[in-house]
């Protein structure tokens, strides 16, 4: 049997984790856990919470009071998404952008091939490059165009005192109902390619390794 080599660590070892290699497989592991961590969980998990998920009906006045409050808290976690979910985009396009360019740096053979996805290199290139367009699409045209479709429905129900789901709400409420699904469905949709593609890469690169050159 063959002796086990141990590796003592060292400050020198411990400085020579600190490569483009390793900082390549943090950043890509950061996109990936933030990508699916926002595509399947966070807003599942906060719809789960009474308040935000709540058909108001009004049987008397205190049942009014209750729907009101009801209806504040689900709009103030609509506003919490207008924060969030810009911060959200940004830095999913500076990741992938970074991924992106640390790869066609490592592989610049792929840029003579970059019309042939077949070729393993390019494959790779277009997963990466699929999380940054969906990003930026998101957060230049869809983002922004769900979240003014958000705040007027959140107008529009304080003014019939209404929630957005209660039957008998108006033709303008079901024309920003059907707009902000159409939105929101589209953004989801977006994210979802983006964790497909990067679970594309991550598969790759743990069973033939990204080798991510140094500069």
């Amino acid at each position: 049997m063959a002796p086990t080599t141990v590796t003592i660590l060292t400050f020198s070892s411990l400085l020579d984790i600190l490569s483009l290699q390793g900082l390549y497989l943090v950043g890509y592991a950061w996109l990936l856990g933030m990508s699916i961590w926002v595509t399947f969980f966070a807003g599942v998990i906060v719809l789960r919470i009474p308040a935000f998920n709540h058909t108001l009906t009004y049987v008397d006045r205190t049942d009014r009071i209750q729907g009101l409050a009801a209806l504040t808290a689900r709009q103030q976690f609509g506003t919490l998404q207008h924060r969030v979910f810009p911060v959200y985009f940004l830095a999913s396009i500076i990741l992938s952008a970074t991924l992106l360019g640390l790869w066609t740096y490592s592989h610049p053979s792929l840029l003579e091939y970059v019309l042939n996805p077949t070729v393993a290199d390019v494959a790779q290139f277009y997963a990466l490059a699929t999380p940054l367009i969906s990003a930026a699409s998101n957060s230049l045209v869809i983002g922004p165009l769900t979240s003014r479709t958000m705040f007027q429905r959140h107008k529009l129900e304080k003014a019939e005192g209404k929630g957005y789901n209660e039957p008998g709400v108006s033709d303008e409420m079901k024309t920003l109902n059907q707009r902000f699904g159409l939105y929101h469905g589209v953004s989801s949709l977006l994210n979802l390619y983006s964790v497909v593609a990067l679970l594309f890469h991550g598969l790759w690169i743990g069973n033939y390794g990204a080798g991510i050159k140094g500069f």
